[in-house]
């Protein structure tokens, strides 16, 4: 406003009135350039329990900062938040999942439904809920990995055949990418595992980063997001 005010006070001639109208003419054309996008980290909410959550390890040991650094290393520039809570279901996962969009993610990864299993949750109840967070962050338009859980066999074939589908179906019917099984490659290995035989150690957790990266990196390739820093 002050250089406006100032140029104003220039239209006393002709001249002076020229040199004003050609100054104001140069500040709308600045006005009206398009801003260009600044190239910005790609912030990746990670939706889960305590599996995600880092129950039981070191601050650095945890899912989320072993993979932010597995991405890291690889030249991408992320943030992962970390939006995991110890003993949530996904009916809590559904609850929050309005606080955990307020940090705009651009990305993100669910991980729910292992507390569901192990509290004998009715499969359709946990398969309603993720359903519904799926199709908010669609309308959020932001692209998800869905992580998905198997059921434990000692709950009955019964229980595993209504459970262990729910995450390939609503992959497949809210058309976001899956990674079949979050504890692959973990699951039932002592030497990866807490003395409860439930939560991954440190080893186990970067045994599951170096399986799910790949999937991330193609998340955040497929997204067309992706930048490097």
């Amino acid at each position: 406003m002050s250089i406006l005010w100032s140029l104003a006070r220039l239209r006393t001639d002709g001249a002076a009135r020229r040199l004003f109208n050609a100054a104001l003419l140069a500040l709308c054309a600045v006005a009206a350039m398009p801003v260009p996008a600044q190239a910005g980290t790609i912030r990746i909410l990670v939706l889960g329990d305590s599996l995600t959550a880092g129950f039981g390890l070191d601050e650095t040991d945890g899912f989320v900062p072993q993979l932010e650094s597995a991405l890291r290393a690889k030249g991408h520039d992320v943030k992962l938040l970390n939006g995991g809570v110890s003993g949530d279901t996904s009916a809590g996962g559904l609850d929050r999942l309005d606080w955990a969009l307020a940090d705009k993610p651009d990305l993100a990864i669910v991980e729910l439904g292992a507390n569901d299993m192990l509290r004998g949750v009715d499969p359709a109840s946990t398969r309603a809920n993720l359903d519904k967070i799926l199709a908010r962050l669609g309308q959020e338009k932001i692209p998800t990995l869905l992580a998905g859980m198997r059921a434990a066999r000692n709950l009955g074939p019964a229980y595993a055949a209504s459970f262990d589908p729910i995450f390939p179906e609503l992959a497949e019917a809210h058309g976001v990418a899956l990674y079949p099984f979050f504890l692959d490659g973990v699951a039932t290995i002592t030497a990866l595992n807490q003395p409860d035989g439930m939560h991954p150690n440190a080893a186990g957790v970067k045994a599951i980063v170096e399986r799910i990266t790949p999937a991330v990196v193609e998340l955040i390739r497929s997204s067309g997001l992706a930048k490097t820093g």
